[in-house]
This record gives structure tokens, C-alpha cells and sequence, in this order.
């Protein structure tokens, strides 16, 4: 029975122990293997009777009771099997055991029953202090991140993390502590605190920025949830002499306490090379009501549709909407609008260089809208199939949107009619390098076509590197 066990076992990360059937006996009586094998099996009635767990140090078992609580409902072998191995996932999602172990044996003891079984999870923590080092890619920018991790801190899987990033175009560095509600690790909350400097090149800009954050993220139905209040002071500057008078004119500080709220339904099955599925992402942010000197409404929006066509080809569409409009008649403040343009957005444009702009220093828009459409294919001829070569994508694009200010004395035909002229759009084609599954690579050639006076066009080749894409 027991190497009977050990077989059924071998297509899950778990393995058992020898159960006292010496392998002479399974040569010479193999009608009574087939027959044990098939009886297991097929056991209607397997009871778990304990679940033990091995190896822990400072976490508390508490914790882990919400893990693996759904063991003892087990009630066949099949059943057993899957639901340890759901168990051991869910122990290792949890970010504090660097390994698990599942055995799986018959009950022991005075109280076991002939048809008892005992699990058995076997863990090593990760250490209590841990070091990193890597690199990242943002819109269009590179940086390097140092961080020092705290793991377990407290025994029920929360976290203080200290990490420094070093960029292209800005340096940051902060400390957060995770906190997951046992149970469910998909409800947390989040504190931070940081410093984050920035150069903004295309309106001649640097920014600083010190502030506080907490955010409560949690699932409802379908949709996922993410609740945050942010207190930021802001510190603006000139990047460069040549800086406009608007610019100049937005110098200083200012202080932004602001609460938001997004909602997101995600069914893709790949955040960078979808293959099927649709993504809606919903973000309120009211700034105002909870002190600070910015006052508005900021309400933006993502929808992405993607459908499977023939020969591994993915037709992919795209539009992203935003507004933003200033509470208490106050001007609304640089750092606070939205920008357009570039190899993430609308291809074929400069770098946020779509939209109001003052002697060459762009001042973003209070409402925009972009749409994209994109044809994915294999690869010509599909070199590297099944392995390297999967990791890229030819790609033919059209965008098109706009960016602008809005009268907001007008009613919504006129602000629908504004954001309808001067449409900026562009095609071409281009190869899409995935990084992971969290960022991508471009590598486009871009014909930038409805260019207003002002814009900065990138007619030809264009690169681009982020983790969010038109």
C-alpha cells in the first residue's frame, strides 16, 4: 500500500515515506498492487486526522491554520493530494518559507483509523533579514534598486522593507510595512513612507517629493480594490535655466493630502502578451477635503480587449480616458496633470509631448483620451519556437488621442467636441520584447500623422521600455 501511495504521488511536488510492503511482495503478488491501488483511489471514506507542520521557528501557527484548514475536508485520496498541494501554494504565497515539503502518510497511534491519513508539511523559513539587488524598467527609464527585507516580522507574515532606487531620471528611496489579514492574503495594508526626486526634461522640470502613504487593497466579487490616503510635500524647481515663465511660475512648494480609489477587473491571462481576455481599470482621487493646498477631482480610466485570431495572432484594442477638474477655483498645478505622447502612449510623438505647451516646456492637460489598436503575430517564420523566441512579437499599431484643457463652464458637448479636435494619431510596425511578465520592450517604426504646432514628433525609428502600454 504504501509504494502503492508513493506512485499515485509523482505528479505533485510531494513524496511519502515507505509504508512497511517490501518490493519482493509487490514482485511477486502484482494482481494485489492493481487491486490496493485501485481501492485507494477510489476510498470514499479517507479521513485526515492530523496536519503537522515541521520546522517553524518565529512564525505562529495561527496563521498557517487558515492555510491549510481545508486538508481536513479531504475525503478521498485524489482529494488529499490536490488540497495539500493548494495548501503548500498558498504557504509559500505567503512569502515567509523559502521551502515546503508535503508528506502524506497513514494515521499512527492509539486514535488512528484504519482508513486515517496524516499530512505532514515540512518548512524552512527565510531568514530574518534578506538583501537584493536588481534592475528595473519604468516608462522609458532604467533604474537600479537596492532593498533590505524584514520577513515575518512579528510570526504572521508582515513585512518592513527599506529599498533605494537609482534612475535615469529619478532617485528614490522608502520604507513600507506589509501587513496581510491571516486568512487572506489578498486583503492588506500597506504604510509607506518615502523620497522620491524627479527630472521631468520635456516641460524642464525636477520635482521632489516627501510624503506618508497608507492604502487598504482587498478583493469584492470579481473586482480587486485598492483603498489609499497620501500627505505630499512637493517641491518644484527649474531643470534648466532655459525653463519657461510657466514653469517658473509653478516653482515652490505645495502641499497635497488626497484620498483614492481604484477598481480594476482583470481577466487576461497575460499582463504583456495577452492572448484573450479584458482589462478595466477604474481611479478616483480627491484631493482637498483632508487638509493640504491642492484641491481637485482626478478621474482616469483603462479598457483593454484582447481576442485570438488565427495562426497565434492576437488583435489587441485599447483606450484610456482621463479629467481632471480644480475645486475651490484654484488653478490646477503642474504635477497633478496628464501627459500624452511617446513610445508608451501615442507612438510616433516625443516623450509627453502632445498638448499645451509654453516656449517648448509642455504643462500637461486637464482631460485626455487615447485609443489603440495593435495586431500581434509570431515572429516570421517562428525561429525559436517553444523557447526563446517566444519571448517576442511582431506588432502592427494605430493610436490616435489627444490632450487638452477644458472650459469648465461649458457643458459636456463642448468639452466632448474640444477633445475631438486637433486629433493627434500614427501607424506602423514594429517587434515587442516581453522582460519577465511585467514589462516589455519596443522597437518601432512610427509615422506620426495629425501633428499640431508644438507637438515634438519622432518620425522613423522609435524605442521604447515600460511596463504600461498603449
Amino acid at each position: 500500500m504504501g509504494t502503492v501511495h508513493a506512485k499515485s504521488l509523482d505528479p505533485l511536488p510531494m513524496h511519502g515515506r515507505d509504508l512497511g510492503v517490501s518490493p519482493d511482495d509487490l514482485v511477486e503478488t502484482p494482481e494485489l498492487e492493481q487491486e490496493a491501488k485501485q481501492e485507494i483511489l477510489e476510498n470514499k471514506d479517507v479521513v485526515v486526522q492530523h496536519v503537522n507542520i515541521e520546522g517553524l521557528g518565529r512564525t505562529k501557527e495561527d496563521l498557517l491554520g487558515y492555510e491549510i484548514s481545508d486538508v481536513f475536508h479531504a475525503r478521498n485520496l485524489i482529494d488529499v493530494m490536490k488540497k495539500a498541494h493548494i495548501a503548500r501554494q498558498r504557504l509559500l504565497r505567503l512569502g515567509i518559507f523559502k521551502e515546503v515539503e508535503v508528506l502524506i502518510d497513514t494515521s499512527e497511534g492509539a486514535d488512528a483509523l484504519p482508513n486515517g491519513l496524516d499530512v505532514t508539511f515540512e518548512v524552512t523559513e527565510v531568514k530574518r533579514l534578506t538583501g537584493s539587488y536588481n534592475t528595473m524598467v519604468g516608462n522609458n527609464e532604467g533604474s537600479m534598486v537596492l532593498g533590505l527585507k524584514l520577513p515575518n516580522m512579528f510570526g504572521r507574515a508582515e513585512k518592513l522593507t527599506f529599498q533605494f532606487s537609482y534612475g535615469t531620471k529619478e532617485t528614490s528611496y522608502g520604507l513600507s510595512f506589509f501587513k496581510p489579514q491571516p486568512g487572506h492574503f489578498e486583503r492588506n495594508f500597506t504604510f509607506n513612507m518615502y523620497k522620491v526626486t524627479g527630472q521631468f526634461p520635456w516641460s524642464s522640470l525636477k520635482e521632489t517629493d516627501r510624503g506618508i502613504s497608507a492604502e487598504l487593497n482587498f478583493p469584492l466579487g470579481v473586482t480587486n480594490h485598492t483603498l489609499k490616503w497620501e500627505g505630499v510635500w512637493r517641491e518644484l524647481g527649474c531643470l534648466a535655466r532655459s525653463a519657461s515663465f510657466a514653469v517658473r511660475e509653478e516653482s515652490g512648494h505645495s502641499l497635497k493630502s488626497a484620498l483614492s480609489h481604484t477598481v480594476s477587473i482583470d481577466s487576461r491571462n497575460s499582463a504583456i502578451f495577452p492572448s484573450g481576455g479584458a482589462l478595466l481599470r477604474i481611479n478616483q482621487e480627491l484631493a482637498g477635503y483632508t487638509g493640504g493646498d491642492a484641491s481637485f477631482l482626478k478621474e482616469d480610466f483603462e479598457l483593454q480587449l484582447n481576442r485570438r485570431l488565427f495562426w497565434d495572432s492576437v488583435l489587441s484594442a485599447s483606450l484610456w480616458g482621463g479629467m481632471l477638474y480644480p475645486i475651490g477655483g484654484q488653478p490646477t498645478c503642474i504635477a497633478d496633470r496628464f501627459y500624452l505622447g511617446g513610445p508608451t502612449s501615442v507612438r510616433g510623438f516625443g516623450m509627453y509631448s502632445i498638448g499645451p505647451q509654453s516656449e517648448g516646456d509642455y504643462l500637461g492637460g486637464e482631460a485626455y483620451w487615447a485609443g489603440g489598436l495593435h495586431l500581434y503575430t509570431p515572429l516570421p517564420f517562428r525561429p525559436g519556437k517553444g523557447g526563446f523566441g517566444d519571448l517576442f512579437r511582431t506588432h502592427f499599431f494605430l493610436n490616435a488621442g489627444n490632450l487638452c484643457n477644458l472650459n469648465y463652464g461649458e457643458g459636456p458637448r463642448a468639452h466632448l467636441q474640444k477633445l475631438a479636435e486637433c486629433i493627434r494619431w500614427s501607424y506602423g510596425a514594429g517587434i515587442v520584447l516581453r522582460l519577465g511578465n511585467i514589462a516589455r520592450l519596443e522597437l518601432n517604426y512610427c509615422v506620426p500623422m495629425g501633428v499640431q504646432s508644438g507637438d515634438r514628433i519622432c518620425d522613423g525609428v522609435q524605442f521604447g521600455a515600460g511596463i504600461r502600454f498603449l
